[in-house]
């Protein structure tokens, strides 16, 4: 998953960051909350860990935009020194979905965050997972399509499961790169943009199927599952 951090202690944001990425996750720094608001008009994350008291735009202030802003419920987890019964459900009915009260251990960080992860996006732990008529076998990368094999490769095995795992959800180009591509560091455009022609192409992902595959211009991408309407009686 794609973790965003707002931390201005450099060893809490460090141990943050190392406990995360042990565990897989890519996590991505910040200092001020002005930063990553910036960040968050132009990428897309799975998670983010607030502190309260930051340079700038608080992470209170931040939770609040974030609410405002987007549609879907990114998941939020608050650690902060700030213990107080009232700090507490101030940030909590502000839309926070956990706190945690510093200092923390390795283990508590983890656990918090799976437990978070698993209730926001129905983690899956069988090694299949099936959407509609696609039906993904994560140990052997092979996906099948009304039950017949689609031949691809590793990369659009794996963009294809990102795209179906996020439907409706807009995803950043950096989300895409770092969750496929497995790097932080860019690749030419017109790369991607070839990756999701083929896709389209082989998973016939049109409206007249049920589904839409479309550029978000200056963004990236998102999937849609169109619901036909049902006819009148």
């Amino acid at each position: 998953m794609r973790v965003a951090i707002l931390e201005d202690d450099p060893e809490q944001a460090r141990f943050a960051a190392e406990t995360l990425a042990g565990a897989g996750h890519v996590c991505h720094g910040f200092v001020t909350g002005d930063d990553l608001v910036r960040a968050l008009r132009r990428q897309t994350f799975d998670l983010m860990l607030l502190d309260w008291v930051v340079p700038g735009t608080s992470g209170e202030q931040v939770l609040r935009w974030t609410r405002q802003s987007f549609a879907e419920n990114l998941p939020v987890i608050f650690i902060t020194a700030r213990g107080r019964e009232d700090d507490i459900t101030s940030i909590l009915n502000a839309g926070a979905d956990d706190y945690v009260i510093k200092p923390i251990s390795a283990g508590v960080l983890l656990a918090r965050v799976s437990s978070l992860l698993r209730r926001a996006y129905r983690i899956n732990p069988a090694p299949r997972e099936v959407f509609g008529e696609f039906e993904f076998d994560l140990p052997s990368a092979r996906l099948l399509h009304k039950g017949e094999p689609v031949t691809l490769t590793q990369r659009e095995f794996n963009l294809a499961l990102l795209l179906f795992q996020n439907l409706g959800r807009p995803l950043s180009r950096a989300h895409i790169l770092e969750m496929v591509w497995k790097q932080v560091v860019d690749i030419p455009s017109r790369t991607m943009d070839t990756y999701i022609s083929w896709l389209r192409t082989k998973l016939g992902l049109r409206p007249e199927n049920g589904y839409r595959l479309t550029p978000i211009y200056g963004y990236g991408y998102r999937l849609e599952q169109i619901v036909s309407a049902e006819p009148i009686s």
